[in-house]
């Protein structure tokens, strides 16, 4: 039985890190040989859009964010900008209000994230909506960027690349490494069908499109997306068009957003159970199993079902395969435990920056599903303190 679950567990695991990743980069590679485009990007129109920003006591950030909003390369006879209040306690609002190129709507008080995206989007107008978040800086190219991809009728939204600074804390580059290997996933993802949820820094979807029916969902992100796919669409993926932002300004407000992050995708689950219909979408099914719910569900229980099985059979066998593979399991342990003595002392972890954030991960999944579980999770985000400035995205 230990070798059964033995093996069980480091296929899931290889498949769910490194298989599926290498399974759509493989086809993707050979797809062109077989099949050619019938949409140019460089064809694109530009199209009336609505950039929707959502804040909440963000006083900090706010000019700066508003200078880069005005920095974009965009027709400004095309562009409407709404900045939702979510009830700010310290002038955010009286900022944004000295801006008149700036549409604002306040909340007296606060309701969250989901109820603001929602109270903006009555106010939308244009065929296409972005969406971003007060801490995220984007480039200027990115609307045009984003634009081009609704030259096809099939693309009902597009996901910006989130990038991740790594110069500041020490934690950074963890952090840094993980949007980097999400970037490619998601590129081969978009390329194989559609990107299986967008980041909340920087996407966009057909106005027509937007769904957020309960003002209660955590990952609003995610969810709006996602929607998008249940109703026949794509998401596609523009790494041109990207977000940036500073790192967390520690491990501990690093975990809380991860934790938080966490207990919104369990919540999701439970709305998104439709993607999971492999008759209906199997496309879509097998990338929301694969890249999603495999990593949020199965992963982080596999890990240590693994480690203990691996020692089962240690001790029951004397065969040097699976001793070996003990060996590197403990190794890459310690290597995790080292790397998180050494950023809680402030010092870069280096080579053990990968093994303690791998760890860190699924970790906080599995806080968060004791979180969401216990119903402590919230639509009222817990601000993340960041290098330089703090912010709402999550």
């Amino acid at each position: 039985m230990a070798t059964i679950i033995f093996w069980i567990c480091l296929s899931l695991l290889f498949y769910c890190y490194v298989g599926y990743g290498a399974l759509l980069l493989l086809f993707n590679s050979a797809r062109p040989i077989f099949f050619k485009k019938h949409f140019n990007k460089s064809d694109g129109e530009i199209l009336p859009v609505t950039l929707i920003v959502a804040i909440h006591n963000e006083a900090a950030i706010l000019k700066k964010r508003i200078e880069n909003t005005l920095a974009i390369d965009y027709p400004k006879e095309q562009l409407q900008v709404i900045f939702v209040d979510d009830g700010s306690t310290d002038g955010s609002s009286d900022i944004v209000a000295q801006y008149p190129f700036i549409k604002l709507i306040r909340h007296n008080s606060r309701k969250g994230k989901a109820a603001a995206i929602k109270t903006a989007m009555q106010k939308v107008q244009t065929p296409i909506v972005v969406f971003s978040d007060a801490n995220s800086m984007l480039n200027e190219q990115c609307l045009i960027k984003i634009m081009r991809h609704y030259i096809d009728p099939s693309v009902g939204g597009v996901a910006g690349e989130k990038r991740v600074l790594r110069e500041g804390p020490a934690s950074a580059a963890g952090e840094g490494f993980y949007w980097q290997y999400e970037s490619f996933l998601k590129k081969q993802d978009a390329d194989f069908y559609t990107t299986v949820g967008a980041a909340g820094e920087l996407f966009s979807i057909r106005t027509s499109l937007f769904q957020l029916n309960n003002d209660t969902i955590i990952t609003d992100d995610f969810f709006i997306s996602m929607q998008v796919c249940l109703q026949g669409y794509r998401m596609a993926y523009e790494p041109e068009a990207y977000s940036t932002e500073t790192a967390s300004a520690s491990i501990q407000e690093e975990a809380k957003r991860k934790i938080r992050i966490a207990a919104g995708a369990y919540q999701s689950l439970g709305y998104l159970k439709e993607a999971l219909n492999f008759f209906k979408y199997p496309l879509l099914a097998f990338q929301y199993f694969s890249h999603r719910v495999l990593r949020w569900i199965f992963c982080p229980f596999l890990l240590p079902l693994l480690f203990i099985s691996t020692i089962f059979i240690t001790k029951m066998a004397n065969n040097d395969i699976y001793r070996l593979f003990l060996f590197i399991q403990l190794l890459f342990y310690l290597m995790a435990f080292a790397g998180w003595i050494l950023l809680r002392s402030g010092r870069k972890a280096g080579i053990t920056t990968i093994p303690f954030y791998f760890v860190f991960m699924n970790t906080c999944l599995i806080k968060g599903l004791f979180v969401f579980l216990n119903g402590e999770h919230t639509v009222l985000w817990q601000k993340s303190l960041r290098t330089e400035t703090s912010g709402m995205a999550e």
